[in-house]
């Protein structure tokens, strides 16, 4: 028998928790039943701190107003792993379009609309592709809750690893992932 630590043990299974959350993020229900979501798992500690790194150097561009990024830039160094899932942005269903109208226009409109990169996310963007995002993101939570799995869903990690390109995709969020005595995300005040 190999004996297995608690560290090496705790960082498997948040890896095999990580799945399981993208494995949620990909079935939650989609609006008009079409499918646009990606994820991506960050797992190796050089890609953590290029992550950190560079959240920390997005806090500089303002520092009062962007301070958050580099307070979560720790908790990504904190982390055993990062899941990102990001949604594209465009109109579903161009051949029946919904035409909500809660992006401003309606969807012929929105697609013959030049995207802007704006560096923290592309638009416009489809409001049903980001209450695809929201569910998604609300599914994967909850199978980490499920599993005992540490984690918060953080807008500052989501914006940077589209940033420095991680995830091609409109807007991204990330989730952190740890397995602590307490909950690293959510500090004493």
């Amino acid at each position: 028998m190999v004996p297995i630590s608690s560290n090496e043990a705790e960082k498997d299974g948040i890896l095999a928790a990580a799945k399981l959350m993208a494995v949620s993020a990909r079935t939650a229900p989609k609006t008009r039943g079409l499918d646009s979501i990606k994820t991506l798992i960050l797992h190796e500690r050089e890609e953590l701190e290029k992550l950190a790194a560079a959240m920390e150097e997005i806090s500089r561009e303002d520092p009062e107003r962007l301070a958050f990024f580099k307070r979560n830039a720790e908790h990504v160094r904190q982390s055993a792993a990062v899941l990102l899932i990001g949604v594209t942005g465009e109109p579903k269903r161009m051949a029946d379009p919904l035409n909500c109208g809660a992006c401003g226009m309606d969807c012929a409109a929105m697609v013959k609309a030049k995207k802007r990169d704006q560096g923290m996310m592309r638009g416009p963007m489809c409001h049903m592709q980001s209450l695809d995002l929201g569910i998604a993101l609300g599914s994967a939570v909850k199978t980490a809750s499920e599993l005992n799995i540490d984690n918060r869903i953080m807008y500052s990690i989501g914006a940077t690893g589209r940033r420095i390109k991680f995830m091609d995709a409109d807007l991204v969020i990330g989730i952190p992932l740890a397995a602590a005595g307490k909950n690293p995300y959510f500090p004493m005040r």
